[in-house]
């Protein structure tokens, strides 16, 4: 990570016109101090006069030094595994709901990002996840994943069914809905949905959740996150693989998805000070009196 930043990029929410004020109100400000911004090429869109240079994120990867998103957390996930790549940290700023990667508001925008750029900042190092598609020996399908993998039913009455194994060990055979791989950061959405822990995200784990499992013994399972997954498909109807809710794959009889620890990590920024303890008391209501 380069510091002091110079080189700033702006990524508002997609097709979220609402958010030009607050990112152009941002990009005058940081250009007031000093450094050069750039405004992601699908946000310039939706702006009018925009007096800023655009990039396209592949672009944005080897120009800058810091990456502001304004959005929720679905904006920060697309972003995050894009960026990842060139390991460009990331501020996020919320504008969804419950926002546990974008912890900054749109009030205390300006101050808490004055205060980060003079480095009073707390850095994260996230996991990533990827996956591979194997059909009769052969990659037909790849992609990675901040929050989750998961195998899933579409919209057919039955259930699948597959086999689980971890680093070549047969773990169990089940027939349920689906399965989630997530990472420590994704354990706070669809894999808490399904009954899984919450996980600390400083954690080198990978969480196996079942959907809906026949079988009431069939648990949440945390392994190491150095972990190889193999998830071979016994039984198809309607069934695909999903990346973060947002890419998919349609799958086969005996297809294998092989799910690992990306090389690569999400580097998030905060403010100091940073609790994710807080985080969670008051994303999930944990303060309020019962």
């Amino acid at each position: 990570m380069k510091f002091p930043f110079q080189n700033v990029a702006l990524i508002g929410k997609y097709k979220a016109p609402e958010i030009a004020g607050p990112l152009l109100r941002l990009a005058e400000f940081l250009s007031a101090k000093g450094l050069t911004v750039v405004v992601d090429s699908l946000t310039a869109e939706h702006l009018k006069d925009n007096p800023y240079p655009s990039m396209t994120l592949a672009e944005i990867g080897g120009a800058v030094d810091l990456a502001i998103v304004l959005g929720g957390d679905g904006t920060m996930l697309n972003i995050a595994r894009t960026l990842s790549l060139c390991q460009v940290p990331l501020i996020g700023v919320n504008q969804g709901r419950l926002g546990f990667l974008t912890d900054l508001t749109l009030d205390n925008m300006l101050e808490s990002i004055t205060a980060m750029l003079e480095g009073k900042f707390v850095t994260e190092q996230r996991l990533l996840l990827a996956a591979r598609v194997m059909r009769n020996d052969v990659e037909v399908y790849s992609g990675r994943a901040f929050n989750e993998v998961v195998v899933h039913r579409n919209n057919t009455s039955s259930m699948i069914e597959f086999e689980v194994r971890i680093d070549g060990e047969y773990l169990y055979n089940q027939r349920a809905d689906g399965l989630i791989v997530s990472t420590p950061t994704g354990s706070t959405a669809y894999a808490m949905s399904a009954g899984g822990p919450i996980l600390h995200p400083s954690l080198d784990v990978l969480e196996l959740v079942p959907i809906s499992p026949h079988t009431l013994s069939n648990r949440p399972i945390v392994v190491k996150g150095s972990s190889v997954l193999e998830i071979l498909v016994h039984r198809t109807g309607d069934i695909q693989v999903r990346f973060d809710s947002h890419t998919s794959h349609e799958l086969q009889l005996h297809d294998k998805i092989i799910v690992t620890r990306h090389p690569e990590t999400v580097c998030l920024l905060h403010p100091a000070g940073h609790s994710y303890y807080h985080t969670l008391r008051e994303k999930l209501l944990w303060n309020q009196m019962l």
